[in-house]
Formats: C-alpha cells, sequence, structure tokens
C-alpha cells in the first residue's frame, strides 16, 4: 500500500488512557478518550490548559518521554495501531505521513543551518530525492506558503526572519512530504492577530490542496471555528463533547461546553448589563479529581448522589452528525434557557482628566554594530507624536501589533525610560522626564502596571502576604506592621482571594489565582492610574472572564483610570469605554469603543477587526489579510507608516500616502483618524462584521 491510497479514516483514537509516572504516584493524564479524523477533516481540539489536548497530540507522535505511558486503549493511523509499532517503523512514518508543528516556531528550526537546507532535508531522508529535486520542491512550498521571494527565504537563516515568517517556514517543513495527518498545537499562540489570520487561511488552502488530515490544538473556540469541520472538547483528561462545528457550537449539549461559550467575550457582551459569567471554583489537579463526573463539582446542573456516584460515559445525541456528550443529564436540561444575570452593574461615571500625553516622542539610537560597537547609528522610532488624553473611572484600550510602540509608551509612564519629547502630565504634573527612581513615593504608587505574566512577577521565594506587605512597605503605607497585615487581607478580599491565601507560595497558586496577587500588589498603594500589559493573555478563557470582571468591580469601587494594552479585539470591545490603534509608533485611530468598532475605520482597524477569530456562527465577517509584515521602526516606510500594506492607498491621488504623513481627520465628537483618505471615501466603508439573524 502506498502511503495515499487508503480510504478508511485517518486516525481512530479509541479509549486511550495515558499516565505519567513519578515517584510519589501514577497521574493519569488522560482517560477513556476517543477521536476520529476522517480523510481531509480537520479535527479541533480544545480544552483549558492542562486538560491533556498536548499529550494526546505526543501520544500519536509517540513523543511521551521516559515517564509517559499508554496505558490502555489504541491510536491507529490509517488501520495500523501506532502503540504496536517498532522504533523503526514509527521513524518511517513520522514526518513522511504524520507531521507536528509547535506552538514555538524557533524551537523547531536549527539555529545554524540556512532554511533552504532544513527543508530539502525533509524529502532527501523520508523519500531519497535527489538535491535538485528536493532544492525545486522548498521552492515550490515556500511559494505555496505565501513568502516573498523564495529565493532569498532558502538562503536565509531562521534569525533572518520575523516570527510569522517562521512559523511559515515550520508549516512549510511539515507539508515537504504532503504527510496525511498534521498536528498543529496552538501554531498562532506567538502571533500577531493579523498574522495568525493569514497563518490560518493558509493551513485551511494548503489542507484542500494536499488533501491533509488534520488535528487542530488551542484554547481559542473563534480560531477553530474558522479552522475546523469537527470539534472535540476536552475538560481534565477526558473528551466531555464531539461533533460537528455547527452542533457543537449552536446545539451545545454538554454544561461545560456552554460554561466555556459563557465566559468569552462575543458580540452583545456587555461588561455592565451583559457581563461574562465565569467558570466557579478551580480546574482539578489530576490525582484530585472527583468521583463520577470531572466537572461536577463547578457544574449548575450537577445532581449529588447521581452525577458523583460512578464514571459518566460517552453518550450519542440523537439526530445529529457524529454528535456525543458525556453527560448524565444531557436529555433533562433546557441547553436553550438563556443565561440569568446575575447582577447588572451601572455603568461608571468618566470623571476628570487625570492624565494627558501631548505630541510625545520615544527614540532610541542604536548601532548598526551593536555587539562591538562602532559603525553608523540609526534611530528608532518608537512612538511619533503620541497625543491623548484619560480620564478618572474610564478604561482606554492601546491596540496594535507587536512593534507598534503599545509597550514604550507604557514604560515612559511608568517611567522605566524617559521621553524624548513632548509632555505627559499626571494630574497637572509633567512627568515625561523624571525617571522612576527621581519620582516621589505618591507619583509611583499612583501608576502601577499589571504585566502579562503572572508566572514572571511574583518572587518564588515570599509568601503571597509578604509580597503584598513588602509593596505596602515601599509605598508607606500603614502606621505598624499590623497596620500593613490587616490592608493586606482587606487587597486578598479585593481580588477575591481567600485570606488563607496570604501564606501559601506561588508555587502553590493557578496562573489566574497568581495574577489577582498580581493585581492586589498594584493596588496596594492605591493606584489611580492602572497599565494593565495584555494582563489576560498568559489566562484561560475560563479564567480570563474572571479576572477582567475583577479588574472592571476594582475600577467601580476606586475610580480608577485603566489603561489596558491588548491585541485580542473581542476583550477590548467588551470592557474599553475609548479604543486607540497604534501602527508603528503613530495613534492612528481614536474614538469611543462603538465609534472604532463600527466605520468609518482606519484602513489598518479595519483589517484588525477582520483578523479577528469570533466564536460564533452567526457572525459574518469580510476577510482582509494583510499582504507583508510590519515594517521596522529602524527603517519606517516614508510618507504614511501603513502605505506598504494598505488595500485603499490606490484610491489616494498623486502617490500622497507614499510622500508624506497624514493629517489627524476629526470625524465625529472624539473620533480621529490619522490618513489621508477623503471623509466621504472613509465614510462609504463598509461593516467589516456582521451579526446574522438567527
Amino acid at each position: 500500500m502506498t502511503k495515499w491510497d487508503y480510504d478508511g479514516p485517518i486516525l481512530e483514537i479509541d479509549n486511550l488512557s495515558i499516565s505519567f509516572f513519578t515517584r510519589l504516584r501514577e497521574i493519569p493524564a488522560v482517560m477513556d478518550f476517543s477521536c476520529t479524523v476522517q480523510p481531509g477533516e480537520a479535527m479541533g481540539l480544545v480544552g483549558e490548559s492542562g486538560c491533556g489536548k498536548s499529550t494526546v497530540a505526543l501520544a500519536v507522535m509517540r513523543y511521551l518521554g521516559e515517564n509517559g505511558r499508554i496505558t490502555g486503549g489504541t491510536i491507529k493511523f490509517k488501520g495500523r495501531d501506532l502503540t504496536a509499532m517498532t522504533d523503526e517503523e514509527l521513524r518511517e512514518i513520522r514526518g513522511s505521513e504524520i507531521a507536528m508543528i509547535y506552538q514555538e516556531p524557533m524551537a523547531s528550526l536549527n539555529p545554524a543551518m540556512k532554511i533552504g537546507q532544513q527543508l530539502m532535508e525533509v524529502p532527501m531522508i523520508h523519500e531519497g530525492v535527489s538535491r535538485e529535486e528536493a532544492y525545486k520542491r522548498a521552492l515550490e512550498v515556500v511559494s505555496d506558503v505565501r513568502l516573498p521571494d523564495p529565493e532569498r527565504m532558502l538562503k536565509s537563516y531562521p534569525h533572518q526572519l520575523s516570527g510569522g515568517q517562521q512559523q511559515r517556514i515550520v508549516i512549510a517543513m511539515a507539508l515537504m512530504s504532503k504527510p496525511a495527518l498534521l498536528i498543529l498545537d496552538e501554531p498562532t499562540t506567538a502571533l500577531d492577530v493579523t498574522v495568525e489570520a493569514a497563518v490560518v487561511d493558509l493551513v485551511k488552502d494548503l489542507g484542500k490542496k494536499y488533501g491533509t488530515s488534520m488535528l487542530f490544538i488551542s484554547h481559542n473556540l473563534g480560531l477553530v471555528l474558522d479552522t475546523c469541520n469537527r470539534l472535540c472538547v476536552m475538560y481534565s483528561g477526558e473528551a466531555v463533547e464531539t461533533g460537528s462545528i455547527k452542533d457543537v457550537f449552536d446545539r451545545m449539549q454538554h454544561p461545560y461546553t456552554q460554561a466555556l461559550f459563557r465566559s468569552i467575550p462575543l458580540p452583545g457582551a456587555d461588561k455592565n448589563s451583559r457581563p461574562l459569567i465565569a467558570i466557579p471554583g478551580n480546574f482539578p489537579l489530576p490525582h484530585e479529581r472527583p468521583h463520577g463526573c470531572n466537572f461536577g463539582p463547578r457544574c449548575d446542573y450537577f445532581v449529588d448522589g447521581r452525577c458523583n456516584a460512578a464514571d459518566v460515559p460517552m453518550t450519542s445525541v440523537a439526530g445529529h452528525d457524529r454528535h456525543e456528550t458525556r453527560c448524565l443529564r444531557v436529555d433533562e436540561i433546557d441547553w436553550a434557557a438563556k443565561p440569568e444575570v446575575t447582577q447588572k452593574a451601572e455603568k461608571s461615571a468618566i470623571g476628570k482628566v487625570v492624565l494627558k500625553m501631548d505630541d510625545l516622542r520615544k527614540y532610541y539610537e542604536v548601532s548598526a554594530n551593536a555587539l562591538f560597537g562602532g559603525g553608523e547609528t540609526k534611530v528608532v522610532k518608537a512612538n511619533e507624536t503620541l497625543s491623548f488624553e484619560a480620564h478618572e473611572g474610564e478604561t482606554l484600550a492601546i491596540v496594535g501589533e507587536s512593534g507598534c510602540g503599545k509597550s514604550t509608551f507604557a514604560k515612559v509612564l511608568m517611567g522605566l525610560e524617559t521621553a524624548t519629547s513632548g509632555q505627559i502630565l499626571l494630574y497637572d504634573n509633567e512627568i515625561q522626564s523624571t525617571p522612576i527612581e527621581s519620582r516621589s513615593t505618591e507619583t509611583v504608587s499612583g501608576v502601577q502596571m499589571v504585566f502579562q505574566n503572572p508566572f514572571d512577577t511574583l518572587n518564588p521565594s515570599m509568601t503571597v502576604g509578604r509580597q503584598i506587605v513588602r509593596a505596602l512597605e515601599i509605598f508607606g503605607e500603614g502606621k505598624s506592621d499590623d497596620d500593613r497585615r490587616n490592608r493586606m487581607l482587606e487587597l486578598l478580599d479585593l481580588v477575591k482571594l481567600p485570606r488563607a491565601f496570604a501564606d501559601r507560595m506561588p508555587r502553590q497558586l493557578s496562573g489566574g489565582q497568581k495574577q489577582r496577587v498580581g493585581i492586589a500588589r498594584a493596588f496596594a498603594g492605591g493606584a489611580k492610574i492602572v497599565v494593565a500589559d495584555e494582563p489576560v493573555s498568559a489566562l484561560d478563557v475560563s479564567v480570563q472572564a474572571a479576572v477582567t470582571d475583577l479588574l472592571m468591580d476594582i475600577q467601580r469601587k476606586n475610580r480608577t483610570t485603566l489603561l489596558f494594552i491588548s491585541h485580542d479585539l473581542s476583550i477590548v470591545r467588551y470592557l474599553s469605554d475609548r479604543v486607540m490603534v497604534m501602527y508603528l509608533g503613530h495613534v492612528v485611530e481614536l474614538g469611543s469603543t462603538d465609534q472604532v468598532f463600527s466605520p468609518p475605520y482606519h484602513p489598518y482597524t479595519e483589517a484588525l477587526l477582520s483578523a479577528v477569530p469570533i466564536a460564533d456562527t452567526h457572525v459574518e465577517k469580510k476577510r482582509i489579510v494583510l499582504e507583508g509584515d510590519i515594517p521596522s521602526a529602524m527603517n519606517p516606510p516614508p510618507g504614511c507608516p501603513f502605505q506598504t500594506r494598505c488595500r485603499w492607498k490606490s484610491q489616494v491621488p498623486g502617490g500622497l500616502c507614499e510622500r508624506e504623513i497624514p493629517p489627524v481627520q476629526m470625524l465625529k465628537e472624539g473620533h480621529q483618524i490619522k490618513c489621508h483618505l477623503s471623509a466621504e471615501a472613509l465614510a462609504s466603508m463598509e461593516p467589516v462584521i456582521k451579526i446574522a439573524a438567527e
């Protein structure tokens, strides 16, 4: 049998169980997992961190490591049992018939080899083809993944490519031998949303071109909707629901699937009138799973003595396409019932201006030969003429791709960098030239930051309580140790953590709990302005809802100004009052959330909105995939910074976009766009996102 002439299921996983063995105990990672992928089908595997998605993928590749073992069930690839194969048989299949794409592209590329050599190795090793034939194939596949100047790409080293280009090369490498099954493990997590959109379109097109079946692992339901035909939802080592995308999204039949959808900000969610519903409780550790249904302790429909009596099997849902669920009460629950809104919040009144930036610029001088000194000096223009105001009690979102200057402006505001020129007024005091060590305690405690990765911001050798007390000491809060301890306990109450957590070490906390400690510490000195730099992007979707709503609660109580830096426009739409869109150091659009999310748009905002994956089958999106990568701030294009990627450029006469930086146009009240397009052309834009009638 050749590798292409097989017409049965490409992948059949039946009652798979996987355990990891430590010195202390056996840790069951996956139990009773079944899944079938037909030829040409794309199966999405979704669930929270630790649910076993990647373990299943590694089991298919037979890469479980020394202490991982398949303890039950079978994995069949084209009818052959992978669990019974010898190492030699597995080597023949890996890379040629089953290929895997990992989350971090640089981990898959050899930094010391040119791209061409790495790609050519695949068919030369697996199929024994000549160098000439391998080069021809490498050139073809690099063109297939839409990389510019394929010949130059083949001569480049990995470090000379951007993240998006590296990920495309990894996809090209996986497709070199036309595998029957492609496993993608969070392949776009490290990429910007516009690059992600291009990579997702690419994967879909190439899947059709090569007839490849796919197992697509993600925690992003919107991405799975854009990419897959079928879906398997996992919770704590088990499949809890599987079916077609349409069935699972629109006719879900498991409480966990329903809870997942209620915790993500879909269009129509509103932080005041229709808040997200966080999943109560915590994900169970593998050796502490409850009896019966794993989801039982967090489930709204739990019945004691029934749901926790015995293991719950997967059962078929009548009338649906291969739709199965692991729920005993599936026929008793009204799945169409709308969730009760437990508490509506009053829209907080926006107060006076507390922060004002005027014509702020931040330039860095870098040597062309930075490693050894000498050579020509270049200027990196990280922020250009940045002007905006932020009000008391307001959430201002700052969005844009990596390298647009979001984090640089945050560093200048925090005093970690000083401005090149321009002005920052904090309560009418100029702070743009004052580094953090020269700022007053009041200024430092008044402007605080919540960072992206909660794992890196806590001291691993200090208890949670001590870390918060330390912040209180630095900010000069409290007259005595007892005062500070009481205030620390109040801060734990504020972020909805049990007071007993004061004596825990960071390693004993989950990611969401660590992020709450980071927020408590930020508010230790009574912060009036909080810069939240991607504060929920490292967290699972179910935890994101709890942390964003916590930030909103604290804001209402303390009248805090929240500067929310994010690339996730779904969360931005849900919680921001105003939105500032940045591109290559410039503010290209600024307005209220409603203004920015509906036309007229800046052409870049339009492309950003079209790239956002939305987990709703009733949403129709116009797809605008940006060509090319974001230019370097060291060598920006002349004229409009966006002109190299803009689809509207031809509508501006006389090459104006290539020559002049656009003026700021004031449209409606408070809505500004930096663009050469006429007001009429902007007004003629169509909505990118439409919600179809059900």
